[in-house]
Formats: C-alpha cells, structure tokens, sequence
C-alpha cells in the first residue's frame, strides 16, 4: 500500500516524519496518516513524494509491493561521491571559456540551481541503476 512505501523509502534515507514533512513543507500529521493508511494522499502530496524520492507516482500507487531489492539504498560513499561529481560537473560547466549559458544568456541563480538539482538526481539515478544491475545477489540485503 502507499503507506507501506512511504514509510519505507522514508526510513531508507533515515528520515523522521518530522524531517519529511519540513522538507517537504507539509504537516506532520498528514505524513503519519498517509504512512498509517488512514488517509489518501492528494495529487499535490503524491507529486512532492514521487520528486522528493525519485520515483514515480506510478510506483507510489501501484499494488505491487516493494521489495527491498527495488529500493536501492545509497551509502554514504555513495552519496559523497555524487556530491564529489556534481562539483566537479558544475565547476568545468562554469569555468568554460563561455561560461554557463542558456540561449545566448547567462544563466540566473533561479535556473543554475535547478540545473544542479537535476544534474545531482540524474547522478542518483544513475548510481541506483549500477548498483541495481551490477550489485551480485549474494551482497544485497
């Protein structure tokens, strides 16, 4: 169920209901009702899970439940690195001999941010899909 996959994807980034909720600017009461399954999620909510997740709203309302191997947990090796590689994208993007444009124009804060926003969920995403493919069973918990 919804609730069931929340909590999990949740628990996966060792968050808190609490945490969850003020990242994403929703009330407490609402995360723990969606994960008791005492009450839907609406359209609004269901988008800002899917995004924050990185997974589809799709996924969150399918009948198939997750399994632990569906839901790749990233270390904190994991994560360093990515962090280490957005870095490093950013710096040679801006350090060009051009700089960071957008047709013709330098790029604003407002758009260079969502620029890294999408670079270091395309970095996520990728790194979830290696360890899925490459990762033997025997090393997956």
């Amino acid at each position: 169920m919804l609730g069931d996959k929340i909590k999990q994807l949740r628990e996966n980034k060792k968050l808190t209901q609490h945490e969850l909720a003020n990242k994403l600017n929703i009330a407490q009461s609402t995360i723990g009702m969606i994960e008791g399954n005492k009450r839907p999620a609406g359209r609004k909510t269901l988008i800002k899970l899917a995004d924050f997740f990185g997974v589809s709203v799709d996924f969150l309302l399918s009948e198939d439940t997750a399994s632990e191997e569906e839901i790749i947990k990233l270390t904190q090796k994991d994560e360093k690195d990515i962090k280490k590689a957005l870095n490093e994208t950013l710096n040679q993007l801006e350090n060009s001999q051009d700089g960071l444009m957008f047709d013709g124009e330098p790029i604003d804060d407002e758009t260079r941010e969502l620029l890294r926003i999408s670079l270091e969920n395309s970095m996520r995403l990728a790194k979830e899909i290696a360890k899925k493919k490459y990762t033997p069973k025997k090393y997956k918990k």
